[in-house]
């Protein structure tokens, strides 16, 4: 990629290091660990135990020892037990029998492996589940042991985990077959996160957004998509007054990278997705107030981040619609020639804002981005984005805040999101908090007050999207991990990717 002169940036470096990683991890479904040698070659062999019914042989210890030690079958505990001469085992804890669900599958897959942070070549025994949606449990599994590994380590002079290079899944009662397309599609899925993850992880002077529009023509033309970027001049041209706007206090360039996917033989339907792009957002003139926030916000594109993730997986999923995306990509940077409280933008299509906070900037990018989607004449939009501190003091970090104008189209996110374990709960746009966002100079102003935040700032986006039916994720709280949180590992948790792809991938037209 390249780069400004003066930042020193190892040439070897990748914005997207998890690729690597996938490529060289073989997941696979199994009768018996090591080819029927008990588990040969491995080292850790996990088993999900539910808290009831019998014992999975090969544990060695009966239920009254694992309680001794201190092992109540919980969801998410584990006890390591070693084995001289063999493989670590690992109970995990299912839960109740009669409450397995894929999200507790996906649960129980991450914490197994955390457990076993040095192990390269692991199993994980799934017993007695009676009736099995094999491709289910295949698909879970696999996003479980991938994400719930994840670290990104791309700067570090060692990692501190082992990179997996085998997973054996051994499913009781499972179709093998069933079960290996499940674990493809998780491999797709679980890759889609962790570039997501990459992305908004990676320091913002090693990802602008130039260095974003380079990731996506490299992820374009390996996983067929077409990719095209506009720079600033061309953004002029366009009319694109909100991201040149929030662009006008940084050295570095705005860029809007337009993606687009088309499926073989007669589209289904056609997708508009639009992803908030912040690189770095200090807050512009309205400066964030603490170094805390500070260090959080190299994520403020995780709406961006999260799209490019789930374009990844169109063309493995089968997808049959088109969907197009446009990522509005910048940093928010105080200096003298940045945009001032006062200030009137003019967005694409002619819709003028007042500017009464430089810090409400996602919705100024997101703006021309949306316009731009409705002239594409797509059937409906999905925007994301990190947009509001509401969002997060509302749900917390994990759940993110749902709006839109099609019903329709709220209830097929809102159940991608139960799909992927992405949560997502629907809050009411309610149109009496317009007036909130009146300005005496401008058709608009980009803030709302104080109170009810994330349905303002949905309404400010409401009045860009036209009649298309349109649905708005807010993602500010769920964009990150305080801490290793069962698949959510600490950091950027590439929350929407999935959802995103879920969505994409038998998409038909809403009312």
């Amino acid at each position: 990629m390249t780069r400004s002169p003066n930042t020193l940036i190892p040439d070897e470096f990748s914005p997207a290091p998890s690729l690597a990683a996938l490529d060289a991890v073989e997941v696979v479904a199994v009768d018996e660990f090591g080819g029927g040698s008990g588990g040969a070659g491995l080292d850790a062999i996990g088993v999900i135990v539910h808290d009831e019914g019998a014992l999975p042989e090969g544990i060695g210890l009966d239920r009254d020892a694992l309680a001794r030690a201190g092992f109540e079958s919980k969801a998410g505990q584990t006890l390591l037990i070693p084995q001289a001469g063999n493989a670590l085992i690992i109970v995990v804890g299912g839960g109740p029998a009669d409450e397995v669900t894929d999200a507790a599958l996906r649960d129980a897959a991450a914490a197994f492996v955390r457990a076993v942070p040095k192990a390269a070549r692991v199993g994980l025994r799934v017993p007695g589940l009676g009736s099995v949606d094999a491709d289910a449990v295949g698909r879970v599994l696999t996003e479980g042991v991938l994400l719930g590994r994840y670290r990104y380590d791309a700067l570090k002079s060692e990692p501190r985990e082992a990179r997996l290079a085998r997973v054996e899944f051994r499913i009781d009662g499972a179709d093998l077959a069933a079960a290996s397309a499940g674990i493809a599609t998780g491999l797709v899925t679980a890759r889609a996160t962790a570039i997501a993850r990459d992305l908004a992880n990676t320091p913002p002077s090693h990802l602008t957004a130039t260095d974003m529009a380079e990731v996506a023509e490299m992820l374009g033309g390996r996983f067929g998509f077409h990719v095209e970027s506009f720079d600033r001049q061309q953004l002029i041209e366009l009319g694109c007054g909100g991201l040149l706007g929030v662009n006008a206090g940084s050295a570095e360039e705005p860029r809007m990278i337009v993606l687009r996917y088309t499926p073989d033989g007669e589209p289904t339907g056609h997708l508009g997705v639009v992803g908030k792009g912040i690189m770095y957002d200090s807050g512009g003139i309205s400066l964030k107030p603490s170094d805390p926030m500070h260090l959080l916000m190299k994520m403020d594109m995780g709406g961006a981040a999260a799209v490019l993730g789930a374009f990844t997986a169109l063309r493995d999923l089968g997808t049959t619609a088109r969907v197009s995306g446009w990522l509005m990509c910048t940093d928010n940077m105080p200096s003298g020639s940045a945009y001032k409280l006062g200030d009137v933008l003019t967005a694409r299509g002619g819709k003028t804002v007042e500017v009464k906070n430089t810090d409400a900037e996602g919705r100024l990018v997101m703006m021309d981005g949306l316009v731009l989607a409705t002239e594409e004449g797509v059937d409906a939009i999905i925007d994301i984005a990190t947009l509001t501190g509401a969002a997060l003091r509302a749900l917390g970090s994990r759940t993110s805040v749902l709006l839109g104008t099609s019903q329709p189209l709220v209830d097929r996110v809102r159940d991608a999101s139960l799909a992927v374990d992405e949560p997502a709960w629907q809050f009411p746009l309610e149109r009496k908090y317009r007036r909130q966002l009146d300005s005496d100079v401008a058709d608009i102003s980009n803030l709302g007050g104080a109170d009810a935040g994330a349905t303002t700032a949905a309404l400010f986006l409401a009045e860009f999207v036209g009649d298309t039916p349109w649905a708005h994720l807010d993602i500010a709280g769920t964009m990150q991990s305080d801490g290793d949180d069962a698949w959510r590992s600490k950091g950027a948790t590439g929350y929407g990717a999935r959802l995103l792809a879920e969505v994409a991938r038998g998409f038909t037209p809403v009312s």
